[in-house]
């Protein structure tokens, strides 16, 4: 038998809705469209760019889009709603909507809350090092499940056997 598949409106959503301190002091929400597809593929193509220049080991003080090329992309990310953002928020959250935006086009909305929420800080994106180990050592939930103790090594040892004390007594010094 042959799969169905759901409408792809009915679970895939066309907008990216971000709440955002405006410069009267108020929040709203802006609701972001997506992009036309050509557009989609545009950004998509910058950032594997700029992945490649960062895997190649270029420094990131170079820059890979002009101050007009950049503008462009921020036109393209936001689209209809660009000029009104513009107008109505700072420049460091224009450019934060821009970039969760930028974001949400190229990976999806968990990774566009991801960098939302860590304000663009690649530091909070990543794990802490504390969450790092706690992953590391957690045990695994096989291993949690499994009551049977496993049989002890008795290489090299015998049960019962008396430890050998040091001349001169040494159980009583301090």
């Amino acid at each position: 038998m042959a799969a169905q598949f759901e409408a792809l409106g009915d679970f895939l959503d066309d907008w990216l809705e971000l709440p955002v301190l405006c410069k009267d002091g108020q929040t709203r929400p802006f609701r972001i469209p997506s992009p036309p597809a050509e557009d989609g593929l545009r950004v998509e193509e910058i950032t594997k760019a700029a992945a490649r220049l960062f895997l190649n080991g270029t420094s990131p003080d170079e820059e890979l889009l002009d101050d007009d090329e950049e503008k462009d992309l921020y036109r393209l990310v936001l689209g209809s709603m660009h000029d009104e953002i513009l107008a109505d928020v700072s420049w460091t959250r224009f450019r934060h909507v821009a970039l969760t935006t930028m974001v949400w086009i190229v990976q999806d909305r968990d990774a566009a809350a991801r960098y939302w929420s860590a304000g663009g800080d690649p530091s909070r994106l990543a794990p802490s090092r504390t969450a790092r180990r706690q992953q590391r050592s957690a045990p695994s939930a096989s291993a949690a499940a499994s009551t049977t103790r496993s049989r002890g090594s008795t290489s090299g040892t015998r049960a019962g056997s008396r430890r050998r004390g040091r001349k001169g007594g040494g159980a009583g010094r301090g």
